[in-house]
């Protein structure tokens, strides 16, 4: 009963998703899932990209969080239209969330949308919301060992980013076994090292992203 339920769910989600990412190449607008733990570093790297990508692009943000609307907070002083999904306990965000969230949004004035899903390395990984990608971000603090633990989300994944690279003297993080496993788990999956604190990185993800959108 259990697994049929959970099919029944994944199959409205998938239909849901196909329409919104139908519309989203109607809209001709490109929309990013951000995937990470609790701490990975989303919010800030929104903060370090938002600046850049709004003097070229018309950028909105659909905010997803269990509780409270600190990091919607956080990036409201951008100048960027945010929607916030409060999930009120639930793991991930839904493509019928964004469906909604989208009400919030003048699509017709965007062209980038990110989606900063709650932070969760499970759950969001399975749940497709009709993003053109998904971007997996981990922290060194986290451990080198997560692409092999949580396998789904860096098979789905467009890129991997590498987050707090100023850190890696000090943490327990060992660069070949990680690029090992990646390589292993998905071969040609392109990784940016970045590191927010002092912006090393930053150019080249935002370079990634121009190049998707301008062959959107």
């Amino acid at each position: 009963m259990q697994i049929t339920v959970m099919q029944n769910v994944l199959q409205a989600n998938e239909k849901k998703a196909s329409e919104i990412r139908e519309l989203l190449k109607q809209k001709k607008i490109f929309m990013v899932n951000l995937i990470s733990s609790p701490g990975s570093g989303k919010t800030t790297l929104l903060e370090k990209s938002l600046p850049i990508l709004k003097e070229k692009y018309r950028v909105a943000v659909i905010e997803g969080d269990v509780e409270t609307d600190r990091d919607a907070k956080r990036l409201d002083g951008y100048g960027v239209p945010i929607a916030l999904i409060t999930t009120s306990g639930a793991c991930h965000l839904e493509s019928v969330s964004i469906e909604k969230a989208f009400s919030a949004l003048d699509l017709d004035a965007l062209d980038l949308i990110f989606v900063e899903n709650v932070g969760n390395l499970v759950c969001p990984a399975e749940f497709d919301i009709g993003e053109n990608v998904k971007v997996a971000i981990l922290s060194t603090p986290e451990g080198d060992d997560k692409p092999m633990k949580y396998p789904l989300l860096f098979r789905e994944a467009s890129l991997v980013i590498l987050n707090k690279t100023d850190l890696l003297e000090h943490v327990n993080f060992n660069s070949d076994n990680f690029y090992s496993d990646l390589k292993n788990l998905k071969g040609n999956l392109e990784v940016i090292e970045t590191s927010c604190k002092n912006g090393l990185g930053i150019d080249e993800w935002i370079e990634w992203l121009q190049n998707k959108i301008e062959n959107l």
